[in-house]
């Protein structure tokens, strides 16, 4: 081996070295996550190395079919479930590394959460005002009882509900409710705001009225939030959208604001695949069914980019 391919060598490790970890710039990152289940003595893999991204002050979306590990992710997130391996940080916790005390700790005060069933939000024998009281009790601190008045009501007033303070759910519309829930979820300043399928139960007036909450909160409060939803109308409104199949992420819908010559603004919308760290690629089923790709394909090293073609082995 010469001098010249030692040094090369060198070059490369201390290259490599000096590379930024994955995800160091991101408020979450999920690294290759696993989630097994087992059940019957039959294991299913929910999440199957799953990479994701979300660099604070985001509002994105995530979407998929039923099973495909989107709400099992949010669990994770949420500090409600453990992944089996990979590796996930929010906000600088190890979800990993957690014990049970560090993550009641994480979901009092680093997370919160918005369930889609409106009655799981709030407590119903108490005012839409001491349910949003209610996690700053459970977190003590020395914030004191005027400040917590205070950030009550700063948060009626601003997600709408301010009216509702002294209703107890039952006396709420459901639409009235997510937004106490959104209130709730916010009272001890989290730095990720979670949401499993928050319109899921409404229509879509109020659905709309609850995502505009969502926005509020992420431009006021500069908030990260995560929404599951199958609602493409709320997946639309964000910047980012994700999308999870088979228990990983398989493409990304971003959008962006152009103005034309005229002044005009408009939204384009650009799709991209998913490229993981383990340099798998999920082609959209509609493509490889449209040229019959099946099993194998065969693919080609350009300058600029690589060609995938379907496998005509079978035709030589």
């Amino acid at each position: 081996m010469t001098d010249t391919t030692l040094e090369q060598l060198e070059e490369r490790a201390a290259a490599h070295r000096d590379r930024p970890s994955y995800g160091h710039d991101a408020l979450i990152t999920c690294d290759r996550l696993v989630r097994i289940f087992a059940s019957d003595g039959v294991e299913v893999q929910a999440l199957q190395g799953l990479d994701l991204l979300v660099k604070e002050g985001e509002l994105m979306a995530l979407v998929g079919a039923s099973g495909s590990g989107k709400s099992t992710l949010m669990n994770i997130l949420a500090g409600l479930d453990v992944p089996s391996a990979g590796a996930a940080r929010v906000a600088g916790c190890d979800l990993l590394a957690m014990d049970a005390k560090a993550r009641l700790r994480y979901r009092r005060e680093v997370v919160g959460f918005v369930w889609q069933q409106t009655a799981r939000n709030l407590l119903p024998y108490l005012t839409a005002a001491q349910n949003v009281a209610l996690p700053m009790q459970l977190r003590g601190g020395s914030r004191g009882k005027k400040q917590k008045a205070e950030r009550v009501q700063e948060l009626l007033s601003m997600l709408g509900v301010d009216d509702c303070r002294d209703r107890r759910p039952h006396q709420m519309s459901g639409g009235q409710q997510q937004r106490t829930a959104i209130a709730v979820a916010l009272a001890n300043s989290p730095a990720v705001l979670l949401a499993d399928e928050p319109t899921g139960e409404l229509d879509s007036a109020t659905g709309e009225q609850v995502f505009a909450a969502f926005r509020r909160a992420n431009e006021e409060l500069g908030t990260t939030i995560v929404i599951v939803t199958h609602d493409q109308a709320v997946a639309g409104e964000v910047r980012r959208t994700v999308a999870i199949r088979d228990g990983r992420t398989s493409s990304e819908v971003l959008r962006r604001t152009e103005i034309d010559a005229e002044g005009q603004e408009s939204v384009v919308a650009r799709e991209y695949a998913m490229l993981d760290r383990a340099g798998r690629l999920q082609l959209p089923a509609d493509y490889t069914a449209a040229l019959g790709m099946e099993h194998r394909v065969m693919l080609e090293l350009e300058q600029d980019h690589i060609g995938i073609w379907p496998d005509d082995a079978a035709e030589r």
